[in-house]
């Protein structure tokens, strides 16, 4: 059964996997036995993150790369890198994210069209860049990023919702095209974690740590670690029949009225 999950041989991608929810899941692959290739732009930040997996499995050795996901030329070298070290790609993780919080009103183009680049686009172009491998391999697997504002609306964070909605539909779009190539595509819903990212919306909206957590049945914010299980699952053979979803892992927040 525990062969269902296991990844020994499998070369993964995790965009944005040198921190929070990307290294969650980087660590669960690594545990697993995959080989881990984390996309970032903070050299300290990856140099860090490949430690933290060396230390979890010291027989496969990780890889760090300084990648900007929202230049096709950069997304097109990180798989090209990645095939001519490994020889294989399986795994691809679309994780890379960033917001900006403030009344829609207020966005400037430009800050819109950052979000929408580092959180959509970016999955387009590392998706459409690992196709051919992953057809070459014989198949594979993507697991998006999405939010729990794929599902609800966020009075201070319109693109970065508008980009998590993309996702959804996104995925759905690239399971149906690419099933016949035996590529699973599914998304992960996050809800409220404890990352770099939400300890600044923390400082930003007051009272937001109590509501979460009274409405999180789980009765607790989640935590990057969180996501290793959904990682190694959707990763997996355990998955094969699994493609076109989106779950939440949110301590069931998504599930109160």
């Amino acid at each position: 059964m525990m062969q269902l999950f296991d990844l020994k041989g499998r070369v993964a991608i995790v965009t944005g996997g040198n921190g929070g929810i990307g290294l969650g899941m980087a660590q669960g692959l690594a545990a697993a036995g995959a080989t881990v290739v984390i996309a970032g732009r903070n050299p300290t930040k990856n140099a860090e993150a490949t430690a933290a997996l060396r230390s979890i499995n010291p027989k496969v050795e990780p890889l760090a790369l300084e990648v900007d996901v929202t230049q096709e030329s950069a997304c097109e070298g990180l798989i090209r890198t990645t095939m001519e070290r490994f020889g294989r790609l399986d795994i691809l993780v679309n994780n890379a994210g960033t917001n900006i919080r403030k009344p829609p009103q207020d966005y400037s183009l430009d800050e819109w069209r950052f979000v929408l680049d580092t959180n959509l686009t970016s999955a387009f172009l590392c998706s459409k860049a690992a196709y051919a491998p992953m057809v070459k391999t014989g198949g594979g697997k993507m697991i998006n990023i999405g939010s729990m504002t794929s599902i609800f609306g966020a009075s201070f964070a319109a693109p970065y919702g508008a980009t998590k909605g993309g996702i959804v539909q996104f995925t759905k779009a690239l399971a149906s095209a690419w099933a016949k190539d035996n590529i699973q595509v599914n998304a992960v819903l996050p809800g409220w974690i404890d990352t770099d990212l939400t300890r600044r919306a923390r400082k930003d909206i007051a009272g937001l740590h109590d509501r979460v957590v009274a409405r999180t049945p789980a009765a607790r914010w989640g935590r990057p670690d969180d996501f290793a299980g959904i990682a190694v699952f959707l990763a997996s053979p355990a998955s094969d029949f699994l493609t076109g979803t989106a779950i939440p892992v949110d301590g069931g927040y998504s599930s109160q009225a």
